[in-house]
Formats: structure tokens, sequence, C-alpha cells
């Protein structure tokens, strides 16, 4: 047995404010994340980006004002990153289609991340055949070539998106949503593909805590399955959830700019940083601007997203906490 002195007890002199509070496991995460100065300023360059393309068209140019006589102008006092082919200003078309690219991304993502929690929680809370079944399908939509897979989603859709199209020009009289169809063509497309390492996620942590104590005292309750995952088991995880979100939107910026590389994307008069990057590559050996400054800021945009994702990762990483 081991004796405790009078001098190894705490002091009844001791004030409240002297002793230690608990904190958090979100506080000490917080804590973790501001130690990481690349997380913290990607975090500040995706803010002042973000802010930009949100405010900037209202206080530029418009993005679909021609000047004839400025075509394909260098960086000048007038157009601070020059002009395109048909005489608009670079700068404001990258902060507009800024708004798009980054739309597109955290729509998606949002659209992948719920398809996949719900699904990858009910597999893995339920398990037996019914997690197997489940998890088979994702393994054969897997197994199908991802980007070829997406392209026959645009191909097929594209009547629906032109129908969308039409009506905002015909019946809502919107003539500046021309090609908002075909975004939400995007949003559905990268969304019905994205969520499937979501789901394999989120089932291997659902298998690992849906035994814990909590869990069974839920259950002991008479909460209904429902209740028990979406009450109690999504919410803890959401670290791995937040993480995979914050991967997934460069990932989806990615694909959208490849497929308005290929056409599919963004469609005219509406752009996106994907597409200016197609134009300016067709005009890179005349015109160098055009793609070194859309190719500049996309690039930023996705370095300080994966910063912050691998800032958060480590800051939720809960072996972490325990160092």
């Amino acid at each position: 047995m081991v004796s405790l002195s009078p001098q190894s007890l705490p002091s009844a002199d001791v004030s409240v404010d002297q002793l230690e509070h608990g904190s958090s496991p979100w506080h000490d995460a917080w804590m973790r994340l501001r130690k990481n100065r690349p997380a913290i300023v990607g975090a500040v360059v995706l803010i002042v980006i973000t802010l930009l393309c949100i405010a900037g068209p209202w206080f530029s140019q418009s993005y679909r004002e021609q000047d004839l006589q400025l075509v394909a102008s260098a960086p000048s006092g007038a157009h601070w990153l020059g002009t395109d082919v048909l005489g608009r200003d670079l700068f404001a078309r990258i902060l507009f289609g800024g708004r798009i690219s980054l739309m597109v991304g955290l729509v998606a993502t949002v659209v992948a991340l719920t398809i996949g929690v719900t699904y990858g929680a009910v597999a893995g809370f339920l398990g037996g055949k019914t997690d197997a079944v489940m998890m088979r399908i994702v393994d054969i939509i897997y197994a199908l070539p991802f980007t070829i897979f997406v392209i026959l989603l645009m191909v097929f859709m594209k009547g629906p998106a032109e129908h969308i199209d039409s009506w905002l020009r015909n019946t809502a009289h919107l003539d500046g949503w021309q090609g908002f169809g075909n975004i939400l063509l995007l949003f559905a497309a990268i969304g019905a593909v994205e969520w499937l390492t979501m789901a394999r996620i989120v089932r291997g942590q659902v298998l690992s805590i849906k035994r814990m104590e909590f869990i069974e005292a839920a259950r002991a309750l008479g909460y209904g399955r429902r209740r028990i995952i979406f009450r109690h088991i999504i919410p803890n995880v959401l670290g791995p959830i937040i993480v995979y979100a914050t991967l997934t939107v460069p990932a989806v910026m990615l694909l959208e700019a490849f497929l308005s590389f290929l056409g599919l994307g963004v469609q005219p008069p509406m752009s996106s940083w994907g597409w200016l990057i197609k134009e300016g590559s067709e005009k890179m050996e005349e015109f160098w601007w055009l793609l070194v400054f859309p190719g500049g800021v996309f690039s930023l945009t996705l370095f300080s997203l994966n910063f912050l994702g691998d800032g958060l990762r480590d800051a939720l990483d809960v072996r972490a906490s325990k160092d």
C-alpha cells in the first residue's frame, strides 16, 4: 500500500484560479491548429480569396463587358491582369470564375458528404448482410472508371440542363443565368461519385464505436436506430468528416477544371477557373497572362485548401491529444 505524506496532498490554501481547468477535445484541437502556421496561413489566404470572389464583381468591371480596342492587352493600370481575346477584363473574369469554382467545390462536396456519411453510417450500424450488400455496391461503383463515369453522366444529363436554361431564359426571364443548368448538372455528376470514399471512412468509424457504452446506453433507453445514428454516432465521427471535407473540395475543383478543360463543364458566357485555364492554354504562346494569372490563383487556392486539410487532420487526431 502506498502511503501519502501530508506534503504530497494539495494544500487547502490553493485558490480556485490556481487549479487546472479541463478543456474539451474541440478546444484542444483548436489550440493545436493555431500552432500549425501553414494551416493558419492557408485558412487566411482562402478567406481572402473567397471574400474577393464574392465581393469583387460588385466593384470591378463586368466580366461580360467587351472592349474591342483592347483585345488581348497586357496588364496595365486600367486592367490589372490584362484582357482576354474578346477584350474582357481578366481580373473581373477570374473573380467571377472563382465564384463558380468555389461554389461547385463546396456544393458538390456537401452533396457527396451527405450521401457518403448517411450511407456509411447506416451500413456500419446495421452490419451483417445489410452492410455486406451496401458495401459491395460501393465496390462495384468504385470499379468503374471514375472520370469516364462522370463524363458519361455529363453527356446523358445534358438534355435536362438545357431545359433548365430554357426555363430560366423564357419563363423566369433570367438571361444572366444562362449556363446555370450545366452547373447544377456538375453538382449532381460530381456528387454522385465523390461520396464513395466518405462512405468507407464513416463505416469504419461507426464499426469502432457502435459497441461503446454510450451507444449501449442509448439502446437501453429505447432510442430508435435513426436517432442513435444521427444524434449519437455521426456527431462522434465529425473529426474525420471535417478533415475529408477540406480535402474533397480541392479534388472536386480539380475535377471541375478537368471537365471544363474538356468542354463538359461550365459553358460560356459563364466561366470558371478551369474554363479560363482552358482558354489561356490555347493562347499561352502569344498571351501568357491568360494562363498564368488564372492558373496561379487556382493553384494558390488548392495549396491553401490542402494545407488547411493537413492542419485539421493533425489537430483532430485523437492520438495527438495524448502527446
